[in-house]
């Protein structure tokens, strides 16, 4: 089985420890599962569909091209507001020159707007790769999204966070977050994608995969 990097294991402030919390985000999980939420995600052994997104300076960037140099760890994320998504995306720029000896760089997809996917690039460090997925777009197209229930909404807004702000649409479309491995042909050598956004890709496996690939 997959193994992964759990919230328990980032360090204290990228933690939500509080029951309430936990509770809210454990039921939403379970219809999550309910539903088969990511199951259609790319798999591994499958190529992932070509695409073209701005990054984080307006360039417009394609699958293809991403991967001509060689492998590619592609990362879905909710954004810079999302604690475990900072400490995801901490841990990887932690490792980056980790990941650039094993062949491999890092292109992270978020959906959010006003500047904000720039500032990630703090988190993983200036040779990654930020790309705005606007509307949910692309991780709609794959299989990796969902639309947050009334209470999670309402959840959300009471404690100040307005992800219509943040992503620019009323939708209230969040992705699932996931981590491939994409080679040069565009084929998936890894794939992990959890509808539980506390539970993430361990990175220590996916260098292996990264190196293996050479």
């Amino acid at each position: 089985m997959t193994n992964a990097l759990r919230l328990s294991d980032l360090p204290h402030e990228c933690r939500d420890t509080t029951p309430e919390w936990t509770s809210v985000y454990d039921a939403f999980v379970a219809k999550l599962r309910d539903g088969a939420v990511a199951a259609t995600a790319p798999k591994n052994g499958e190529t992932f569909p070509d695409f073209c997104l701005p990054d984080a300076f307006g360039h417009y960037r394609s699958l293809a091209e991403l991967v001509a140099d060689g492998p590619i760890v592609l990362s879905f994320n909710r954004g810079g507001w999302c604690s475990a998504c900072r400490g995801e995306l901490s841990a990887w720029g932690e490792r980056r020159e980790v990941l650039a000896a094993a062949g491999g760089r890092l292109v992270t997809i978020t959906g959010e707007v006003g500047g904000r996917a720039a500032q990630l690039l703090d988190l993983v460090g200036p040779e990654a790769t930020i790309l705005c997925d606007i509307d949910h777009g692309l991780a709609l197209a794959v299989g990796l999204a969902f639309r947050c229930d009334a209470h999670l909404q309402a959840r959300y807004l009471a404690c100040g966070l307005d992800l219509a702000d943040i992503y620019g649409g009323n939708g209230w479309i969040l992705p699932v977050p996931a981590t491939f491995v994409i080679d040069r042909d565009q084929s998936v050598r890894f794939a992990f994608a959890d509808p539980d956004f506390r539970i993430r890709a361990d990175p220590d496996e996916v260098f292996a995969i990264v190196s293996a690939i050479g």
